[in-house]
């Protein structure tokens, strides 16, 4: 496969898996995995260049990106983070790092500030371990965006749950301002 290949398959993959598996009967369980041989059966019937995809074509595509974005185990496959699907998906709570970044447009700060961050369309608020991939994520929302720094486990140690996904990303239902400082990385 192609890089052009398996990034549209990953694109496919994650509607399939994050948004609206309904569309390709994926019957999803409460942590968010589907058996792998149900999900290669329903891409093949979605594009004729598919048909013979197999299992190897999921783990070039695995190790492809610098991001872990699926997670592949016992005969099964996951979204690891950003779902928008109806169902919440249950997480396993951790200890997350000290702090925590969420990147986000200028604009935003003023309510973040009142009601902290909330999940918005997703299932849950997401989080960096490292700066820079927040302002990437904050690029991708707004011109002028903000690098907000989460005390995670001040936050944690006060009763909220973090949720490890992935080796760079970290999840929360919510995060209160007070658990917040604004005195982030402009851009």
């Amino acid at each position: 496969m192609t890089a052009e290949e398996i990034i549209q398959l990953s694109k496919t993959i994650s509607h399939a898996l994050r948004h609206e598996p309904w569309l390709y009967e994926l019957e999803i369980d409460n942590e968010g995995w589907v058996l792998v041989e149900t999900l290669l059966s329903s891409l093949r019937a979605e594009r004729t260049e598919w048909s013979s995809l197999g299992v190897a074509d999921l783990e070039k595509l695995l190790t492809f990106f610098d991001k872990k974005r699926f997670e592949l185990k016992n005969e099964k496959i996951r979204a690891l983070y950003g779902h928008s699907i109806p169902k919440k998906l249950l997480k396993q709570p951790a200890l997350p790092p000290i702090t925590l970044y969420h990147g986000t447009a200028v604009e935003s700060a003023a309510s973040i500030k009142i009601y902290g961050l909330r999940p918005m369309g997703r299932q849950y608020v997401h989080m960096s371990v490292e700066v820079e991939t927040a302002r990437e994520v904050g690029r991708r929302k707004s011109k002028s965006s903000i690098v907000l720094t989460i005390l995670a486990q001040n936050a944690y140690n006060n009763g909220l749950s973090f949720y490890p996904a992935g080796e760079f990303v970290w999840l929360a239902d919510y995060v209160l301002s007070n658990y917040i400082q604004f005195t982030g990385h402009l851009d």
